[in-house]
């Protein structure tokens, strides 16, 4: 089957890298998939003209509502996956929780990332400005580097190198950054947010905190406890490995396409 994927591409980010990988899984079990960047697109009519030109039997979309919605209306059957940004940020505006409402409502099917987003979409349906304020902050606080995008080989080999990851994101849908922490057996500490809490169980597979001053403590204590060191990276990579295993991934994905390659025949 040929298989239209939009999901947004900039480099070296989360959903280049899922995209990439989702991809993969597609393709592994036969399929062509023409993956493109949602944001080189503007309109379903665009799309209309790409399916055509592509001889697209189906399609998926990173994103329900920079993606989703320029399918709908098409003749192909679709489905969608949601991104933290859907259920976090874009389903708090009125004109954006409607689009996606009525992409929800055309598609065969929509994956969550855990079960907290899973909660929050259903709760909900039956950015530039964000990163001026932390570059802004990041200028003024000691000892802090922002270091921009860099290929996923080079970043693996960094956090190796480090003695914890930190997430300290106020809104995360499923971060990437933790799970790949914990599969290169390194130490998380997360904020204590719904997404990250997903991933995380305190004192088992990482270390949650909900303002500066836990973090510190949580930080020195992890840094003079090797014995708690060692526990949450081993429970870290197990679970990684139970609950967010490549393989099921790409078995999950493949059966799913399934659904949309039967839908074609109706």
């Amino acid at each position: 089957m040929r298989l239209l994927f939009l999901a947004v591409l900039r480099p070296h980010t989360g959903n280049a890298v899922t995209a990439q990988r989702v991809r993969a899984h597609l393709e592994a079990a036969g399929h062509v998939c023409v993956l493109k960047d949602a944001f080189d697109f503007e309109s379903p009519s665009e799309i209309a003209n790409l399916i055509l030109a592509e001889n697209c039997e189906a399609a998926l979309a990173l994103h329900l509502y920079r993606g989703g919605r320029l399918l709908q209306g098409h003749r192909i059957p679709f489905g969608v996956i949601f991104g933290g940004t859907d259920v976090n940020e874009d389903a708090n505006q009125a004109e954006k929780n409607t689009v996606m409402g009525r992409v929800l409502e055309e598609a065969r099917f929509a994956v969550a990332f855990t079960e907290s987003m899973k909660e929050m979409a259903q709760a909900q349906w039956v950015d530039p400005v964000f990163t001026r304020e932390v570059k802004a902050k990041v200028k003024r606080a000691a000892g802090v580097r922002l270091i921009g995008e860099m290929p996923q080989e080079d970043l693996h080999a960094v956090v190796k190198n480090c003695f914890a990851v930190v997430n300290s994101s106020v809104s995360e849908g499923m971060s990437a950054a933790i799970l790949e922490a914990m599969d290169l057996e390194v130490p998380v500490l997360a904020r204590n947010i719904p997404g990250n809490a997903a991933m995380v169980k305190h004192e088992v597979t990482g270390l949650l905190f909900s303002n500066p001053q836990e973090f510190v403590h949580l930080a020195k204590r992890l840094v003079s406890d090797p014995a708690l060191e060692k526990e949450i990276v081993v429970n870290g990579r197990e679970f990684v490995r139970m609950y967010h295993s490549w393989q099921v991934e790409r078995d999950t994905y493949q059966q799913l396409i399934r659904k949309l390659e039967g839908s074609t025949e109706d």
